[in-house]
């Protein structure tokens, strides 16, 4: 029921899903009245609804939703994760309210004092993740290592990096640039068993040295966002280009392919949705204005979680780090 296109664009996305992927089961989580209709003339083989009467808006307060809507449809999804019968989430609805639920429902991992977003950014090279992505934005030194132990697990079982490359995000190259968190940081991630590179500035972000980039959920919420307004000004601006110019319009024609493959490249839709690491269980949070492929897509990242096993390979790796309480770098 979330998101800008809902709940025509959720179905229609849920209908590609299943018609690529054979072993999926889908439960559409929602209020029945609103669905059925995108489901006309359609063979819904393994999908189920599940009735939910609520739902959370959009701009709606996280925590005042979990407390007043307990029947809402994000709500309901997080119960079927819990009780088992759902290995996965995927919502595109209020990101705030998805992630306040599976810290209600599912809860921490052990070793996880907050949960963070991990993103799969394009790069020159290879795809790079960023944590995090927008779950907390005012954080302490020893969360932003757990973000870092979580990228390069994410990074490893989903990239295929054997030893992920992990930068922090600062406004300079030295260990003794950035404000106080960035610096103290710095030093834990210096001293931890990660392959910990250094600090990175922004303009490194796509240039590929980096498997994962660490930062707090403000940053990479502004980065994020100011990626994908970037990637859509470009792609706006290199149509104008063509149809002013006779001559970019040959040229255009020429290149239609590589065009192609590099808007997909740089598409958010292609990657679908950013997994929110660090709870008990999987779950896709999908962009607001996520279409049919993006859902698709979504769905495809959570049935890749599932089948690597990402959140038993988290466990694992956040068992090996000290407790908070133990840092004092960050005093």
């Amino acid at each position: 029921m979330g998101g800008d296109f809902a709940p025509q664009a959720v179905v229609e996305g849920v209908f590609e899903a299943l018609e690529a992927f054979s072993d999926l089961t889908v439960l559409l989580v929602g209020q029945p009245e609103k669905i059925k209709p995108f489901l006309k003339r359609r063979r819904a083989k393994r999908l189920e609804i599940v009735p939910a009467s609520q739902v959370v808006a959009m701009d709606e307060a996280p925590i005042g939703a979990l407390r007043s809507k307990p029947d809402s449809s994000i709500r309901k999804a997080f119960d079927l994760v819990k009780s088992g019968e759902a290995q996965a989430v995927v919502s595109a609805g209020n990101s705030g309210a998805v992630v306040a639920t599976g810290l209600f429902v599912l809860g921490r991992l052990a070793g996880v004092s907050r949960p963070a977003i991990a993103t799969v950014l394009p790069t020159v090279k290879e795809n790079a993740v960023l944590i995090d992505a927008g779950a907390n934005v005012d954080c302490k030194p020893h969360h932003l290592l757990q973000f870092a132990h979580m990228g390069a697990v994410f990074a490893r079982e989903i990239l295929s990096r054997s030893d992920p490359k992990v930068g922090l995000l600062s406004i300079g190259e030295e260990g003794g640039k950035g404000n106080t968190l960035v610096k103290r940081t710095h030093k834990l991630l210096s001293s931890s068993a990660l392959n910990y590179v250094g600090n990175i500035e922004g303009r490194d972000i796509y240039r590929g040295e980096v498997d994962v980039i660490v930062c707090d959920g403000f940053v990479g919420n502004v980065c994020l966002k100011l990626s994908e307004g970037l990637a859509e000004a470009l792609m706006a601006m290199m149509l104008e280009e063509v149809r002013c110019k006779r001559s970019a319009r040959l040229g255009f024609i020429l290149a239609r392919n590589a065009l192609g493959s590099f808007k997909r490249r740089i598409d958010w839709r292609e990657r679908g949705g950013a997994p929110l690491l660090g709870v008990e269980g999987v779950v896709i949070i999908g962009h607001g204005r996520s279409d049919a492929r993006a859902i698709r897509n979504a769905i495809r990242t959570a049935c890749d979680f599932v089948q690597q096993e990402v959140v038993s390979r988290l466990k694992e790796a956040l068992a090996q780090l000290p407790s908070p309480s133990s840092v004092v770098s960050e005093r």
